[in-house]
């Protein structure tokens, strides 16, 4: 029992806490960074939510991991604040509609890798903001892989138009939305370039004045569940909108590596998929967020391929041109 006890202490002090100076350096330093800026009454909160972060980091770093986590923008943010804050996929599921609605890949052989950001399709990584828009950033993000692969042409479409404009096939701006409404919104509506109606990440009156520089004739959905038909469409259509459960800290200060974390499968936030690979013996998804090019490995985030993960197979779709 003795050496139990002296067994337990000596893994505790194996993981030592950052003395108060220590903690102080490094929230002076994030609040530099970032830009932060607090209330009187808000500023202990904040500190004490980023210490505790901060020691999450630190343990996780220390352990022998395929993925690192490093401080962000976000680590003033408890897990609870930056799910209500940043997750808002409106995953409402009709699974008939989604049946009538499937691609089929039977016989369709996928290449052993592929990454579109190479093939000229894939903007630079966009930042959502305080509004909950993932899903019109992995909206924009897809058809401008389909246009660019149509037309040899890659043009930044617009997240506003849709956070503004796209109510009227189920979305609800900053409140949330799904790829699969937006996909229809911009069937019927086409949709301007990024320049002609700029990003706000407020909802704002719809503006009709742009000229439409995409337009779709359908889009597909993939078969819930089935990795083979998700990765038989990024390898041989093109970056492909995904929802994924993204509400563990792991997730929220995710830095660099494979991704191989729990994270569940309660989609709660919209992603793009834009090719996968093999690091290691470790196959991964290459997948695009919409939280800036400092969060991740330069905004984008390595998810382990074959296991389903974070739930990336559930809810698959893409634009067709």
């Amino acid at each position: 029992m003795k050496f139990l006890t002296a067994a337990l202490l000596a893994a505790v002090a194996s993981v030592q806490a950052l003395s108060e100076s220590e903690y102080q350096t490094a929230f002076t330093r994030f609040v530099a960074k970032y830009n932060k800026a607090y209330e009187h009454e808000s500023f202990f909160t904040r500190y004490n939510v980023f210490k505790q972060n901060l020691d999450f980091i630190t343990k996780h770093n220390q352990d022998n991991n395929t993925y690192t986590v490093a401080v962000n923008e976000f680590a003033d943010l408890t897990k609870e604040e930056f799910k209500a804050e940043f997750l808002k996929l409106n995953n409402v599921q009709h699974a008939f509609s989604r049946s009538k609605n499937l691609a089929s890949f039977e016989g369709v052989q996928a290449p052993n890798s592929i990454d579109w950001r190479q093939a000229g399709a894939v903007t630079p990584v966009k930042n959502q903001g305080q509004c909950g828009s993932c899903w019109a950033f992995s909206t924009t993000g897809a058809v401008e892989g389909a246009h660019a692969i149509a037309t040899k042409n890659l043009v930044s479409l617009s997240e506003q138009q849709l956070v503004d404009c796209a109510g009227s096939s189920g979305n609800m701006g900053c409140n949330g939305g799904l790829m699969d409404y937006a996909f229809e919104w911009i069937i019927k509506n086409g949709i301007c370039e990024e320049s002609a109606y700029p990003y706000q990440g407020v909802q704002k009156s719809c503006s009709k004045t742009c000229t439409k520089a995409a337009t779709l004739s359908s889009y597909k959905d993939i078969k819930s569940g089935s990795e083979s038909d998700l990765l038989a469409a990024i390898g041989t259509v093109g970056p492909v909108s995904v929802a994924i459960e993204a509400d563990q800290s792991a997730f929220q200060f995710y830095s660099s590596g494979v991704f191989t974390a729990p994270c569940g499968t309660n989609l709660d936030h919209g992603v793009l998929a834009v090719g996968y690979g093999t690091q290691t013996g470790l196959d991964y998804y290459i997948v695009k967020n919409s939280w800036g090019s400092s969060w991740g490995e330069s905004g984008y985030i390595r998810l382990v391929k074959g296991v389903n993960q974070c739930g990336i197979a559930l809810s698959a779709s893409y634009p067709v041109v």
